[in-house]
């Protein structure tokens, strides 16, 4: 496959296998049968089924009294893009001057589109680029795609705004702000919607203010992505689920769970449905502030199923309250909600475990966790040492140790100085020497709690002499 004018340029797999679907057939000489066709493609494309499409303007090609043009070739592009097949569409755009037929802007743009849903910026830009050297001129959709598939690199969205030379809509406005979204840059987010109207006559939309709440948001300026909240309803403009999230989110990045919690609230006198990222946010946000009641009082009403991360954040509010029997019973909870934990939610678990002093269920849970398909990391693992020490059992500290290194996970300096202080408190000076002294050969440097075990191991076997 190649390109117009760039012949072996782009290479492409073969195409998918055409699909069963029958192939409409016309009367030789009807004078409706190009439009027939036409509308044949379209609704295939809509249908989903682009492999048909090919066939029947493969079908159509070979002659059935239609003569084919330029938009039944768009229309069976469109059905590639629309199936997110981006190299059947390269590949079809490709093949469009063998069958004589010229792509038009139209053709390139399916094209950038399809580039863009799939992540293929470069291609993108390669399509942008070739199109007037093949005397075709891009026009405002082309840019627009391509601004949308450079978002993840705004420097080159923000360029191809300036290279287009056309007036920009809000399409244009939308892309060049989720550009400065998605690179962190809040401040040229706010400078491109605060001066869409007076530098480009271009009304900001719905999407407009909330890619600049999300720039807000992670920029680390919740009152920025409050205050645009706020703004939007002064504009007639209705906040979305999206535009709430992104808030929520700001408030639980700055450390304000009771505007969250608010927001939350607002939601609902909105008529907007929040979904999991609306009340994952704010259980976040009550987790790091320390308010456990609060975070579990939000799972326990939430109107959508929860995932992992709703109980994630749950289960590490009660670790740090301590209440390590409220995170098993969500631990427990997750499977009937049809959630699976994960080495997260099990690693919040054992911590709080190990606060608690319970060093037999840390045990229990540890060895269960292969039994339900999930693979203790060294967090899991230090964890239970540490509760191990706590509980005077220095052999079984020791054995998990041995354990996770067979297990080929890189112990830390918190598991093994555990597993020195779990020897020193149980006398063992010799053991706690030895393992102070392979620290280097696990590329770990001792540090002062490690030292400090060792030290207090080999003082309390001087006592005793």
């Amino acid at each position: 496959m190649h390109l117009p004018g760039h012949k072996g340029a782009l290479n492409c797999p073969p195409e998918a296998k055409v699909s069963e679907v029958p192939v409409p057939t016309w009367p030789p000489g009807s004078s409706r049968n190009t439009k027939q066709a036409l509308l044949a493609i379209s609704s295939l494309a809509k249908e989903s089924l682009p492999d048909a499409a090919l066939r029947l303007l493969s079908s159509l090609r070979i002659g059935q009294g239609v003569e084919v043009n330029v938009f039944h070739h768009n229309a069976a592009l469109n059905a590639f893009r629309r199936a997110k097949r981006w190299q059947d569409v390269l590949s079809l755009l490709g093949e469009m001057p063998e069958s004589i037929v010229v792509p038009d802007a139209s053709s390139y743009n399916t094209a950038i589109s399809a580039c863009d849903k799939t992540g293929q910026w470069h291609l993108a830009l390669s399509l942008l680029n070739v199109m007037p050297k093949l005397r075709v001129n891009p026009d405002l959709i082309s840019f627009n795609s391509a601004i949308s598939a450079c978002a993840d690199r705004w420097p080159l969205a923000l360029d191809l705004a300036r290279r287009s030379r056309l007036t920009p809509d809000v399409v244009t406005l939308n892309g060049v702000i989720s550009a400065c979204d998605k690179g962190q840059e809040w401040q040229l987010a706010l400078c491109f919607l605060f001066g869409a109207e007076v530098n480009f006559r271009v009304r900001p939309d719905v999407i407009s203010y909330n890619a600049a709440i999300s720039s807000c948001s992670k920029g680390g300026r919740w009152q920025a992505a409050l205050s645009l909240l706020g703004a939007m309803s002064l504009r007639r403009l209705a906040p979305n689920v999206i535009s709430f999230s992104a808030a929520i989110t700001s408030c639980e990045k700055g450390g304000q769970w009771q505007l969250a919690l608010v927001l939350l609230s607002h939601m609902e006198d909105a008529d907007v449905r929040p979904n999991q990222i609306s009340y994952n946010s704010a259980i976040s946000a009550c987790e790091k502030a320390g308010h456990w009641e609060a975070a579990l009082s939000i799972l326990s009403q939430m109107r959508v199923r929860p995932d992992e991360i709703s109980f994630n954040a749950c289960i590490s509010a009660c670790e740090k309250k301590g209440h390590w029997e409220l995170a098993l019973v969500l631990l427990g909870q997750m499977p009937q909600m049809r959630v699976k934990p994960g080495d997260i939610s099990c690693s919040a678990v054992m911590s709080a475990l190990e606060k608690g002093c319970q060093w037999e269920l840390a045990l229990v849970l540890l060895g269960q966790m292969p039994q339900k398909a999930i693979m203790p990391g060294e967090i899991c693992f230090s964890a239970a040492i540490s509760a191990c020490e706590k509980g005077g059992q220095w052999e079984r500290a020791l054995s998990l140790l041995s354990d996770l290194r067979w297990m080929r996970l890189k112990p830390d300096e918190i598991s093994c100085s555990s597993a020195i202080s779990a020897c020193e408190k149980c006398g063992k000076w010799e053991l706690a020497l030895l393992l102070l002294s392979e620290m280097p050969q696990m590329r770990l440097m001792p540090n002062e709690v490690s030292f400090g075990a060792a030290i207090s191991a080999c003082e309390r076997a001087q006592a005793l002499l």
